[in-house]
């Protein structure tokens, strides 16, 4: 599929790492995915740690995404709630690899936010995204 967005960056800005300041997505079917933990299709956990729930939760979102037709390069947004800021610093080369292994080098427009609780216990991850999947 033709890729539907182009990357947004002012004239004079630094690149960012890891994510996109902006996205301009081209019409098509927009894909709103609601956020991802890290469990399982039968909502069980197989761990409590970070890294483990990231890839499980990056994999449902994209389980989701092709369920639309869509694939990763046709995420446009990506916002993450992550429970423990120490952990996730901690973790980024663990994070980076299973992203590159995922999604490629394709970095959305992201925001991640650092909250004091989660739903799902033991979550400590949450994603949710939006994409424009091509006619």
């Amino acid at each position: 599929m033709t890729l539907s967005h182009e990357i947004l960056r002012p004239d004079g800005w630094a690149p960012p790492v890891g994510y996109a300041d902006g996205v301009a997505a081209r019409p098509g079917r927009l894909v709103f995915i609601a956020g991802q933990v890290g469990w399982d299709a039968g909502h069980e956990f197989a761990s409590a740690d970070l890294v483990p729930q990231f890839e499980q939760a990056l994999s449902n979102v994209l389980a989701v995404l092709a369920e639309a037709g869509g694939e990763p390069a046709h995420i446009c947004r990506l916002t993450a709630y992550c429970t423990d800021r120490d952990a996730y610093l901690a973790a980024r080369p663990a994070l980076g690899e299973i992203w590159r292994r995922l999604m490629g080098r394709h970095y959305p427009a992201m925001s991640l936010v650092f909250v004091s609780d989660l739903l799902d216990a033991p979550a400590c991850i949450e994603l949710e995204a939006t994409a424009v999947v091509p006619d």
